[in-house]
């Protein structure tokens, strides 16, 4: 099975890392997988990339197209050659303005992968599926917190709370985390940027807990991955994240309130505890969600 994947790339000029280990579950079932980034921005810029798309499937023959984002599966469905899949994984559908331009790629794609039902457009459920990104749990697991803080060269004697991502995304909403981390005292809010895979699976074993205070979501793969790390969690009610949380212990869905939040992170930072995150995330294991996204490829090219 041959297929072409449309995505988006960071500022770094790389592939999203849960796309990355997504595509590497599929080629060990035997899929083949070309890329066509997506990196120039703007109405001539997506004309310029379909144009360019268009002369790929001229000269090379695909069973599919997956594109990652609604707006890319837009573009990607704006040719009739290859049947196209798409997965939505949030801000394609919270933000109205990404909502209306990703419709016309729902309509025209053959399947649509959602990453949480709370995402799933009821009118087009019919030709809709939720298939969360899985996560590689050879790459999160637990690690004694005192190792982990050795290795990255941090003081045992301060509470690390792990902010899920860079302090100036608006949409992860830095301002509300910063303003309950000051309420609390000897609490160090750490920002994630600029980590490898490996040394985020540390940050993860290293802080006391992760902090999400994002205004929407989609299934994010932080919280999942920390889960693997059974880092305890303190997250708003997003995305699917009530859902994947509601048996974990040590974790806590709170409302956008600084003092409900402070309050959750100095519970968990002063009993020094972890969750059994780990035990509860074994079906997104990224060999099982391989399988079901691989499914899919099949049951469109048979």
């Amino acid at each position: 099975m041959k297929v072409l994947v449309l995505h988006s790339i960071t500022d770094y000029k790389v592939i999203r890392p849960y796309i990355n280990e997504q595509i590497k579950g599929l080629e060990k079932l035997g899929v083949t997988f070309s890329h066509l980034p997506i990196d120039q921005k703007g109405i001539n810029g997506y004309l310029r990339i379909l144009l360019k798309l268009k002369k790929i499937l001229k000269s090379e023959n695909y069973d599919l197209i997956h594109a990652h984002y609604g707006l890319i599966g837009t573009l990607a469905s704006m040719q009739r050659k290859v049947p196209v899949v798409i997965t939505f994984h949030g801000s394609d559908i919270n933000i109205s303005k990404n909502r209306f331009l990703s419709l016309p790629g729902i309509l025209l794609s053959r399947k649509n992968i959602f990453v949480s039902n709370q995402l799933v457009i009821k009118k087009f459920i019919s030709k809709s599926i939720t298939i969360p990104c899985g996560i590689d749990l050879n790459i999160f697991y637990p690690i004694p917190k005192n190792v982990a803080r050795k290795a990255l060269g941090f003081n045992n004697n301060v509470k690390l709370v792990l902010f899920t991502s860079h302090f100036d995304n608006p949409v992860k909403n830095y301002h509300l985390a910063k303003k309950a981390i000051s309420l609390l005292k000897n609490v160090e809010l750490i920002e994630l940027k600029n980590y490898s895979r490996e040394q985020v699976n540390l940050l993860m074993n290293a802080c006391d807990c992760l902090l999400l205070t994002s205004k929407y979501e989609g299934s994010p793969q932080v919280v999942k991955e920390a889960m693997a790390c059974n880092c305890p969690i303190v997250a708003t009610k997003v995305g699917d994240v009530p859902e994947i949380l509601s048996s974990t212990n040590n974790c806590f869905i709170v409302d956008f309130e600084p003092l409900e939040i402070a309050s959750a992170v100095n519970y968990i930072t002063s009993k020094n505890v972890r969750s059994n995150g780990r035990d509860l995330i074994q079906h997104l294991d990224n060999k099982i969600i391989s399988l079901k996204i691989f499914n899919v490829y099949k049951l469109i090219c048979n």
